[in-house]
This record gives C-alpha cells, sequence and structure tokens, in this order.
C-alpha cells in the first residue's frame, strides 16, 4: 500500500514536470545526462557490449561515439515521455510529421487494414500519437503489459490520449477478429525481446542470432492485412518525420518468414545510418539459438 502511494506521487511529480515548457524540460535533459551517463552509469556495461556485438567492424572510439551520442539523446526521449502526458494536439502535429500519409488513404480504398511496424527507435511513442490524426478508423497501439499495474495504466492512459486504442500484446489476434469487417490500423513493435518459451525463429539482426516475434507476420496473414514500416528521423532536437514505407500490400501471399525478414532488416538499414537513435540500454539479446534447446 505505501509502494503504490509513492508510485502515485512520483506520477503526480512526472505530470506537474509535463507542463513545463518542452525548451525547459531541454534544459533539464542536459543535466539528466550528465546524472545517468556520468554519475549513475545506466546500462552502460550493456551498451558497450551490444554495440561491440553490432558493430565490431568499428573501432573503440567509434563505438564510443556512438554510446555518448545515444546517451544524450536517451535524456532527450526521457522527458520527450515525460511531456507526453499533457502536450497537446497542436505541438504533437507540429514536431512530428508523417510525410506520406496518402499511403494509408490509398490502403484503405483497395479495402486494405493496416499494420505498421515500428521499432524502439526515435521517439516511437510520439510518432504513434501523431498517427491518430492520420486516420478517422479504428487506430490500436499494440503494447507489451508492464509488471507494475499502475505504471502500466499509466502509460495507457498516455497512448490513448488521442483516440488510440492500446491492446495488450496477448489480447492482439483476438481483437483483430473482432475488428476483421473494420478498416484498421495497428502499431505493433517489431524488436520487442520474446522470452525464451515464445520464441520460434531466429534471424540475422545487428551481427547477431536473434530471437523475433513472429506475431506481426501471424496477426498480418490473418486479416490480410497492408504491412508498412515506420522509417522514422529525427529533424532537430524535439521534431521528428516518419515515412511509411511499404513492406507488401497482400500479406497472404508472402512466403514464411518474408514480412519477419522485411520488418527486421529495414531496421537494421535505419541503425546503421544513425545508430545513436535506436534504444542501446535495452536487453535485446538475452539467450541465444541454442538457449531454445537447452
Amino acid at each position: 500500500m505505501i509502494k503504490k502511494g509513492f508510485l502515485r506521487l512520483g506520477i503526480f511529480f512526472l505530470y506537474l514536470t509535463s507542463l513545463l515548457p518542452f525548451w525547459f524540460l531541454y534544459l533539464i535533459a542536459d543535466v539528466l545526462f550528465v546524472v545517468i551517463y556520468y554519475l549513475v552509469g545506466y546500462r552502460r556495461e550493456v551498451v558497450k557490449q551490444n554495440l561491440a556485438n553490432a558493430f565490431p567492424e568499428k573501432t573503440e572510439k567509434e563505438r564510443h561515439d556512438i554510446e555518448y551520442k545515444y546517451y544524450r539523446y536517451l535524456a532527450d526521449l526521457i522527458v520527450e515521455t515525460v511531456k507526453m502526458i499533457t502536450v497537446s494536439e497542436k505541438q504533437i502535429r507540429r514536431r512530428v510529421v508523417a510525410t506520406n500519409a496518402g499511403l494509408v488513404h490509398e490502403y484503405f480504398a483497395k479495402g486494405k487494414s493496416i499494420i505498421a511496424v515500428a521499432g524502439h527507435y526515435c521517439n516511437w511513442e510520439m510518432a504513434a500519437l501523431n498517427f491518430n490524426f492520420v486516420t478517422d478508423k479504428r487506430f490500436m497501439i499494440v503494447y507489451k503489459p508492464l509488471s507494475n499495474n499502475t505504471f502500466n495504466d499509466f502509460f495507457i492512459k498516455i497512448r490513448s490520449r488521442f483516440g488510440g486504442q492500446p491492446v495488450a500484446m496477448r489480447a492482439t489476434m483476438r481483437k483483430m477478429v473482432e475488428y476483421k469487417n473494420e478498416l484498421t490500423v495497428s502499431v505493433l513493435v517489431g524488436d520487442q525481446t520474446p522470452g525464451v518459451n515464445e520464441v520460434n525463429y531466429f534471424t540475422n539482426f545487428l551481427n547477431q542470432q536473434t530471437a523475433v516475434f513472429l506475431g506481426i507476420e501471424k496477426i498480418s496473414k490473418a486479416i490480410d492485412a497492408a504491412v508498412v514500416f515506420y522509417d522514422m528521423k529525427r529533424v532537430k532536437r524535439g521534431y521528428y518525420t516518419y515515412t511509411l514505407i511499404p513492406l507488401t500490400e497482400n500479406a497472404k501471399q508472402t512466403a514464411e518468414h518474408e514480412i519477419t525478414d522485411a520488418h527486421v532488416h529495414y531496421l537494421e538499414g535505419m541503425i546503421r545510418k544513425e545508430p545513436q537513435y535506436w534504444l542501446w540500454s535495452h536487453r535485446r539479446w538475452k539467450f541465444k539459438p541454442e538457449d531454445k534447446h537447452s
């Protein structure tokens, strides 16, 4: 009970912080960077190892430069996420721009629902908020529930602020069947780490055999959706664009693992161009193919 009270107090503090203007929040981010990078060293060993495995061809200095830029951006991402608690529609429209929103309406005109795949890259959460304004159809944001119910409910409220419908990952297929007679847009993050008992497929990603959920492919084929990928770019501090890259228009006609490999490899290409914007402190490679058989 006491712990829950402290959590609610913390959320109230975050709410008050979110009322601050962006320029002030970025001053906080400058201080936060010093704390998480130099003083606390938040998951620095995880980041170092991930970068070493992903980019063995780079020099130690090159990887260190990526690490430094990553933590600079992570601090910005944290305050931007806090700002999402109270950010206005006007601010979201101005700071996040879809470069080819017309593609959504082209697919709808063909009777196609859309599966939009994102990665933990740039501010993927803010892009999802912006996507609400691209369509007036049912818009679902698939999420992996947090273990803490208080924070889980908190993030559900943020994601649904502009009409989006958060859907827990385990309920995704059921919801797709429920809305099979509607045209919908569903956003899923493609680089989540599955549990060892959920792994059925490994593919090469950033120089490593990587476990990948097959859910995106299964859902896409079940409703014969058009599948697109969010290509996000950071324009400058606090401003982004995203472009919807077609992966397939007819999911049912694709070969096994074709959709999965397509979204994984597209994300890898984005990361290799500007690696500092991916979530390197995420423990993405918890186990290897041999663990599945151990």
